[in-house]
């Protein structure tokens, strides 16, 4: 299977929130606002054969060389951890704040 990138709107399933598509180069796979994804892929990006489907938490803001700033996503039933590039309109300081202070 090749990979597919669809970029779309959709509402997150944490905050409620409208989440239009992403503003740039890319497909969006979190709320900017609340940065929470959902579990949708099993062995790569895209491939949508999860079947959990739960909401992934933020855990963690990483730096990777090739790829930038990316968030850490963990799943709330599975455990699965998956890294997403921060977008250009994520609220991530917000997020990177709160960690500082724990």
């Amino acid at each position: 299977m090749s990979f597919v990138m669809i970029n779309e709107s959709f509402t997150c399933e944490n905050c409620g929130k409208i989440i239009e598509k992403h503003p740039e180069w890319s497909a969006r796979n979190h709320c900017p606002f609340c940065l929470c994804s959902k579990h949708l892929d099993k062995n790569f990006p895209w491939d949508r054969e999860s079947e959990c489907k739960a909401i992934m938490k933020p855990i963690w803001i990483d730096y990777k060389k090739n790829k930038w700033w990316m968030i850490k996503h963990k799943c709330e039933k599975c455990g699965k951890e998956i890294l997403n590039k921060i977008a250009p309109d994520d609220n991530y300081l917000d997020f990177v704040s709160k960690l500082n202070n724990l």
